[in-house]
Order: C-alpha cells, then sequence, then structure tokens
C-alpha cells in the first residue's frame, strides 16, 4: 500500500527501503509483540521468506501496473477508472496477506501471555493517537488534519496544489461519508478479534497446521468485516475515495500530471531494477 496506494516516496528511496524492508517489517512487527530473544530470529526468518516471495512474484507485476497507469495519467478519468486502482491495490495486498498467513501460523505457536499483553498496550496506544487524530477538536480542526494528510499524499504525485486544487480537496473532505467513530468501532473489533484468535494458540497449544487456517479466517474477518453495516459503509467510503481521487486529478494541470507520469514511471524503473537483481 505504501508503494502503490497514495503515500508515495521518492525514487530515490524506494530502493532502500524495499532491500530494507525485512528490516523495517520485523520492527514494526515488534512493536506489537515485543518478541523475546528466542523468537526474534525466526520472526526474521519468515519474514526473509514472504520478502524473497514478493520480489519474485509481485514486482514484476507492480512494474506492469505502473505502466499501465502513467499511460492514462495525462488524461481526466473518471469514479470508475479511479475505484479500478483500488481494486488493483486491494488485490495486491490480499496476495500479500494470503502468502503471509503460514508464517503467522509457524510463529504464533511461540507466543506467549506476554506478547499478548504488549499487543494490548499497542492497541490502546494506537486507539488513543485515532481519537487524538479523528476525534479531537472541533469540526473544523478535523476537516484541516485530513485536508493537511490528503495535500501530502497528493503533491508527493502532482508536486505542489494551487488554491483551486486544494479548495476541491476540502469540499470533497467536507462532504465525506467518513465517519471516524464507526471506523474507530471496527478497528476495536479487529482488535478484540485478534486477541481472541491469538488466545488459544499461544504458549505451543496448537501447530503451525492448526493455527494457520484460524489465521486466515481471522484475516478474512478483518477484509470483510462480518457487521454488514460496516461492510455497506466501506464500499461508500471506497466510493466516496474514488470520486475524491477523480475530481482531484481532473483539476490538475498538464505540467501536474506530467509530473506524476514521471514520478510512477521512476517507481517502475526501480522495480524493475530489483527484480533484475534478485
Amino acid at each position: 500500500m505504501l508503494l502503490l496506494g497514495g503515500s508515495l516516496l521518492a525514487c530515490s528511496a524506494v530502493k532502500l527501503a524495499y532491500n530494507q524492508a525485512t528490516e523495517l517489517a520485523y520492527w514494526q512487527l515488534n512493536s506489537y509483540f515485543e518478541f523475546d530473544d528466542t523468537q526474534k530470529p525466526l520472526v526474521r526468518e519468515e519474514l526473509a521468506r514472504l520478502h524473497q516471495w514478493h520480489r519474485q512474484t509481485q514486482l514484476p507485476a507492480y512494474v506492469e501496473t505502473l505502466e499501465q497507469w502513467t499511460a492514462w495519467l495525462p488524461a481526466e478519468i473518471d469514479e470508475a477508472r479511479a475505484c479500478g486502482i483500488f481494486e488493483e491495490v486491494k488485490t495486491r495486498l490480499q496476495a500479500i496477506s494470503d502468502r503471509a498467513v503460514p508464517a503467522m501460523g509457524t510463529v504464533v505457536g511461540t507466543l506467549g501471555p506476554e506478547q499478548l499483553d504488549a499487543l494490548k498496550r499497542k492497541f490502546s496506544k494506537l486507539n488513543a493517537e485515532y481519537r487524538d487524530d479523528f476525534l479531537a477538536g472541533s469540526p473544523e480542526d478535523l476537516v484541516n488534519r485530513r485536508l493537511k494528510k490528503a495535500v501530502s499524499r497528493a503533491e508527493m504525485l502532482y508536486g505542489t496544489l494551487d488554491d483551486k486544487q486544494l479548495a476541491v480537496l476540502r469540499s470533497r473532505i467536507t462532504q465525506s461519508v467518513f465517519d471516524a467513530r464507526l471506523s474507530l468501532a471496527e478497528y476495536q473489533r479487529r482488535q478484540r478479534d485478534a486477541l481472541q484468535s491469538l488466545g488459544p494458540l499461544i504458549a505451543g497449544r496448537a501447530t503451525s497446521e492448526q493455527a494457520r487456517p484460524l489465521m486466515q479466517a481471522y484475516v478474512e474477518r478483518a477484509v470483510n468485516s462480518p457487521d454488514p453495516a460496516y461492510r455497506n459503509y466501506q464500499e461508500r467510503l471506497t466510493r466516496d475515495s474514488c470520486k475524491t481521487f477523480a475530481a482531484l486529478h481532473n483539476s490538475t494541470t498538464a505540467a501536474q500530471r506530467a509530473k506524476a507520469v514521471q514520478t510512477l514511471q521512476g517507481y517502475a524503473q526501480d522495480f524493475g531494477i530489483l527484480v533484475a537483481r534478485r
């Protein structure tokens, strides 16, 4: 998602970040679970396998996808085209999560109660940060925070936005169906589900073969909420995001679209180099 979904890196940083992805992912996971000395090498080994698979099987498809996107970036786009991008990213992420499930099954049995306690602390911290970002302050404050993040992401692709484009983003954010409280409630449901799913499997109470289908089921519930009201909201939010991206893109100048093409071409070139060096 970092590379395909909008939180774009400078091209010069892509190869460095990708080559360090295993270590970066390890530290991210460790911030959730606080692995002990016996778990650390196992987690790193499983992440290295996942990274090797990703380099060999996914990066070539990323190059092809980016080349397709650069072909239509100079023209205007509609909601359907924008949603096609979202679906492409979702498909790529689903492939990664499916591949990660066996590794999850292998690691889960080594976890202990102390790791679940660390996970609870992490969830509590994330929830507090979410409330600060999306629930604390006046309605104007909340719109301004979301606008600032949206502008930052957009300018990594298009370059500096002008007043007209800033107005487009502000208008779309103000009209958005985004519901911070509903989103937080779903995040907390996933957190409870994670803890309940992991509880019976920790401390060697399940083999990796027994853990894998349970982890797969958890991932499926995380991606497709069992709450029909939230699924409906998620569909509306996705369509809303597609409209926002299309509206912003269609407000950009020829020079800004050329900048976007150049940016994506840089990613495609970097991914191609990474594939060749595998």
